[in-house]
């Protein structure tokens, strides 16, 4: 036995757009960071003399501020998603409830 109302909320195009939308946007985030992610990783492995290069006349090699760079990307994805979240979907969603509580 179903709930009326998911019964509702499951039968309106709204739902089924945010559901899409969301998903694909989730997914396309996704792989753009197992991208950044798994390329870093990628140069670790294939290409240490890149990495391994100082910048200026310090200690500090190349592969440092780009792993610094995987974790700032990282922080601007989830930004990315939860800007879009709270004004799209959570826009959607609230009209989803309005519609399916007439």
């Amino acid at each position: 036995m179903t709930d009326p109302l998911v019964a509702k909320i499951e039968a309106n195009p709204k739902y089924h757009e945010l559901r899409r939308k969301r998903n694909a946007f989730g997914w396309m985030l996704t792989a753009i960071m197992m991208i950044v992610y798994y390329g870093y990783i990628a140069l670790i492995a294939f290409n240490k003399p890149f990495l391994a290069q100082p910048i200026g006349a310090g200690v500090t090699t190349l592969g440092v501020p780009i792993g610094m760079g995987v974790i700032v990307f990282t922080i601007v994805i989830t930004g990315i998603y939860v800007r879009r979240a709270n004004s799209e979907f959570d826009r959607l969603t609230a009209e989803i409830l309005k519609e399916a509580s007439k």
